[in-house]
């Protein structure tokens, strides 16, 4: 059965993806709505929990890590590459029902995908096989810095030429903003996706998701439909 939510990928690993999908967890949240939070693997794990699992518990007050991230692997590598070191082999059709396992019952469901949209998966898919599958709306997360065009519009292209609906995309400050092509880079992006860009986070030298007050500008449970 069709599910309604997000899917939230990003152009690389580390462009504040996390933060993004806690943040609009914590939206949804306080505005009462009635969803779940899901990273169906996650890598890189401290004491069996990575802290992208934590901090989408802690944003949508779900104590259930488990069913959060059911895949968790220690070492901080592409998924099939830490599965197989820890003697496990990832099925695609296996996170596609831990998704749809969160979703029941009618939860509007918050995936966060792991590095970027063409990051392996396993053995021989990738993310975006997955975000097939779930036929979610896509938001795409760029880190603001050198190259942020090149990857975000190949990144766009990708989604697209697998016929993914993009909901559109987020611009990050993961770092102070400097250099022309960083100050140039939303007037860019804004001239040249033909997709909507939702928002751009500025930096914050201590990230707190609670308080992403730009990310209340963008309706997104209505991005949800």
């Amino acid at each position: 059965m069709p599910m309604r939510g997000l899917f939230i990928t990003a152009t690389d690993t580390g462009a504040g993806k996390t933060y993004v999908t806690a943040g609009i967890a914590r939206l949804w949240r306080r505005e009462g709505r009635s969803f779940r939070v899901c990273k169906p693997v996650a890598t890189g794990a401290d004491n069996d929990w990575s802290e992208d699992t934590r901090l989408l518990a802690e944003a949508a007050g779900d104590p259930d890590l488990h069913a959060i991230t059911p895949y968790t692997f220690a070492v901080p590598a592409a998924p099939p590459v830490a599965a197989r070191l820890a003697g496990v082999s990832l099925r695609l059709e296996d996170l596609v029902a831990a998704v749809r396992r969160r979703a029941a019952e009618g939860h509007t469901i918050l995936v966060e995908g792991v590095g970027g949209l063409l990051c392996p998966l396993t053995e021989g898919e990738t993310v975006a096989d997955l975000a097939v599958e779930l036929a979610l709306p896509l938001i795409v997360v760029a880190r603001r810095s050198l190259g942020t065009l090149n990857h975000t519009l190949l990144t766009i292209e990708t989604a697209q030429r697998r016929g993914l609906c993009l909901a559109g995309v987020v611009v990050t400050a993961t770092t102070p903003v400097t250099g022309v092509a960083e100050e140039t880079v939303i007037e860019e992006l804004q001239r040249r996706l033909d997709v909507p860009l939702l928002v751009a986070l500025p930096h914050r030298s201590n990230v707190d998701s609670g308080d992403m007050a730009e990310l209340q500008a963008v309706n997104w449970w209505g991005l949800t439909q």
